[in-house]
């Protein structure tokens, strides 16, 4: 009966065994835009071997193998021994490992290192978006380091290796470490100025002892830790080594891990520090001062993980709707599936446009680049991890019910969406951060309102969106209650100058009538017909 009756027909096949990178035309253009010519070609070459790997099978099973098992809190060994151990799964290790060896730790002087690693980051993402964690907080944590440049000789080159070696023991004996980091407490979340773990002073310069806890410590199988503790002198930065130099492990116990929404194969833990070997980084009471690097590197990668995910959601929906057939016909050219395919292209392109142009700013390194990121960065972060979670859900519906269906990959990456929103501050305090900029830092602004002006009289919806931002700038009354209004604007003002500039007229012209021009309903799929749409869906498309 089966064999006469179950036969598959109008199925799309997987969308497997294709380059990530060179099937992305919105970010194979950001990298050769933004990476000088003499570099190119290596950049290139980098970043299709990992674009393989990524669209592979074999980096899709390890994704699946990574939630479908997620990690085990082991605290005691068969003998009654604390050993606060995170056991998993041998797919982890597999994704994690290539990520490292791809240098997705490791963008800090070599040429054009932000971008290329921004590039691959939102590349490997799309494979799993679990190990991201410790690959950003490991690069994130060089400039915090460098504040002390024993430290930073001591454990930079092992954050910036090549070389993945999992398991507890000295970081002097391993060719490569991670990093992991515990800000928040339970009673202070992003108000890390309310933290109450106690730093005490010890013989050694430098050296303290920590007691405390920590509400959410991330990737506690990592080699190290920067951690915030109230010292003499005020909240301070320490460095927390996961294995001292004699071989022992430091006080670091793992109450629980936490049971999360999504991003499942990753480690997250509540800590308690009780006697715990620490030494300080920077001086004290200026621990905000000394992560602030830190916070700024990770929040740019908050945006290029959503950034990824929404390329990989977009990506499926449209190699969906290019296979499925309804009403007579492909989905793909029914003219409403068509204006819901291109309207989430332009979510998708605008965030690749905008997470890249903010690597590259990094790597140009100047007063006024890093005035701009300044920002950028707070209203990027703000904006694009915002539309991740209705990019992600719309094209998830794309797909119907199949859509809802595990085995199809898309609730991993809707469960996955929120997240970025949260990580690193969530919007309230992306929002308040750039008041905060506006109000002390005037250079900022001056840099931030430099590059939207390079698009000046490209586009008049473009210009009345400046415009309309310089008036509410201007306007400093009632500005906390409606800033969430402000940094959207900046956010959209800033994608639209980037696509003007530098994306195919037809995709400037539909982000410029729809985010910019207000002829745009509520939910996705409202764009103007008579936009070049089929162009628009073509251009997104992952081509096996």
């Amino acid at each position: 009966m089966a064999a006469t009756t179950h036969t598959v027909t109008n199925q799309a096949p997987p969308l497997v065994g294709y380059d990530v990178y060179t099937s992305d035309r919105a970010l194979t253009e950001a990298v050769e835009r933004h990476v000088a010519p003499e570099l190119l070609e290596e950049a290139r070459e980098e970043l299709r071997e990992l674009g393989r790997t990524a669209g592979s099978s074999q980096a899709q099973e390890w994704g699946a193998q990574a939630n479908e098992n997620p990690p085990k809190l082991r605290t005691h060994d068969r003998y009654g021994n604390r050993i606060d151990e995170v056991e998993f799964h041998p797919a982890w290790h597999r994704l994690l490992g290539h990520a490292v060896s791809a240098g997705l730790t490791n963008a800090w002087g070599r040429p054009a290192g932000h971008v290329r690693r921004a590039a691959g980051f939102l590349v490997w993402t799309q494979a799993e978006a679990g190990n991201g964690c410790p690959l950003s907080m490991t690069h994130a944590s060089v400039p915090a380091l460098r504040t002390d440049p024993a430290l930073a000789a001591e454990w930079e080159p092992r954050l910036t290796s090549q070389v993945y070696e999992e398991g507890l023991r000295p970081a002097s004996l391993k060719a490569g470490a991670l990093f992991g980091m515990g800000m928040t407490e339970k009673q202070g979340g992003s108000d890390v100025r309310a933290n109450t773990t106690r730093a005490e002073p010890i013989a050694g310069d430098g050296e303290y002892l920590l007691t405390g806890h920590k509400w959410f410590c991330s990737a506690p199988m990592s080699d190290g830790f920067l951690v915030l503790g109230q010292a003499a002198g005020g909240l301070t930065c320490f460095l927390v080594p996961r294995v001292l130099q004699d071989g022992t492990r430091n006080v670091f116990r793992i109450q629980r891990l936490k049971d999360k929404l999504g991003n499942r194969s990753n480690a997250s833990s509540e800590v308690e520090f009780d006697g715990t070997w620490a030494r300080r980084v920077g001086d004290e009471g200026r621990g905000v001062r000394t992560i602030i690097e830190m916070v700024a590197a990770t929040r740019l990668d908050c945006v290029l993980g959503s950034a990824a995910l929404m390329r990989q959601s977009v990506a499926q929906a449209i190699h969906h709707s290019a296979y499925r057939s309804a009403f007579g016909g492909l989905l793909i050219d029914k003219p409403l599936m068509r204006n819901v395919l291109a309207d989430l292209a332009l979510e998708s392109e605008a965030a690749t446009a905008l997470a890249l142009r903010l690597a590259a700013a990094y790597d140009a390194d100047t007063e006024e680049e890093r005035a701009f990121l300044r920002l950028a960065v707070p209203a990027a972060k703000y904006w694009v991890t915002k539309r991740c979670t209705p990019t992600v859900a719309e094209a998830l519906e794309c797909l119907g019910g199949n859509g809802y269906v595990e085995e199809s990959g898309m609730p991993r990456l809707l469960r996955e969406s929120p997240l970025n929103s949260i990580w690193e501050g969530s919007g309230n305090v992306q929002a308040l951060d750039v008041l905060r900029a506006l109000q002390r830092e005037p250079q900022a602004l001056n840099a931030f309102l430099q590059e939207v002006g390079k698009a000046r009289g490209a586009d008049h919806r473009l210009d009345g969106a400046i415009k309309d931002l310089l008036t509410e700038l201007a306007d400093l009354n009632g500005i906390e209650a409606r800033a969430r209004r402000l940094v959207e604007r900046m956010a959209l003002v800033l994608q639209g100058s980037l696509l003007v500039r530098w994306a195919p007229p037809e995709v400037a012209d539909a982000f410029c009538a729809s985010r910019l021009g207000g002829d745009w309903g509520a939910a996705f799929g409202t764009l103007p017909h008579t936009l070049d749409l089929a162009s628009i869906v073509d251009r997104a498309r992952a081509v096996v």
